[in-house]
């Protein structure tokens, strides 16, 4: 089964908002009103760098999948992507980060990074998923964790932990595991989308920069 997730990033559509995660992250496509989103989303097309200083989760869920996004910007050709995909009933972020780089013709590599929950509140969001393809911490603290779970007993609905899962796509006896809460210090990740429900950022800042790597992306 898969999660098909839409979009090819296109520069004309360059103005993005990200999110962090205990497994993952990814890049959205959205309009902004006083830094707070109160909307579903899911965008896809490339990976994107996102750390946090501090996560911490309730109910959480995580269990394999596979995402779908365009080889190339062109959009012609998808090509699947496996991913762990993390979720959350609720989450707050201190000192998040998100990055992307885009080729962009005549001008080479171009960076947009978004700062958020780094000025005393944190970011918050509600029913959260992201799709990661690698994750990083300096610390991992996990309440109540329950390994090797099917993915559908990690279902809220079903008393699970985590929120229902993702759009019903992943093959209900698969590997799983959940927690009551999911606390990570000092993340890196890398990832391929994400979906809230409500997603909140305080301190909101984003810019574009030429380049990419070290000290213009977020690591």
């Amino acid at each position: 089964m898969e999660s098909v997730t839409r979009g090819g990033t296109r520069w004309k559509r360059f103005a993005l908002v990200m999110v962090p995660s205990v497994a993952a992250t990814a890049a959205i496509g959205v309009s902004l009103a006083q830094g707070a989103l109160a909307a579903s989303f899911a965008v896809s097309g490339q990976e994107f760098k996102v750390t946090a200083g501090y996560l911490d989760g309730h109910g959480f869920a995580q269990y394999g999948g596979v995402d779908m996004g365009y080889k190339d910007l062109k959009g012609d050709e998808k090509v699947a992507h496996p991913v762990a995909v993390s979720s959350f009933q609720n989450a707050e972020i201190t000192d998040m980060c998100q990055s992307v780089v885009t080729d962009v013709p005549f001008l080479g590599k171009i960076t947009m990074r978004l700062t958020a929950g780094d000025k005393g509140t944190p970011v918050k969001a509600d029913k959260l998923y992201l799709d990661v393809s690698d994750l990083g911490a300096g610390k991992a603290k996990f309440t109540n964790i329950d390994i090797g779970v099917a993915a559908k007993d990690t279902d809220g609905g079903r008393g699970g932990k985590g929120p229902a899962v993702k759009d019903k796509t992943v093959l209900p006896n698969g590997f799983a595991q959940q927690a009551e809460r999911a606390e990570l210090t000092k993340v890196e990740q890398t990832a391929w989308a994400t979906t809230a429900g409500t997603f909140e950022l305080s301190g909101l800042h984003m810019g574009l920069k030429r380049g990419s790597g070290a000290g213009v992306e977020c690591y």
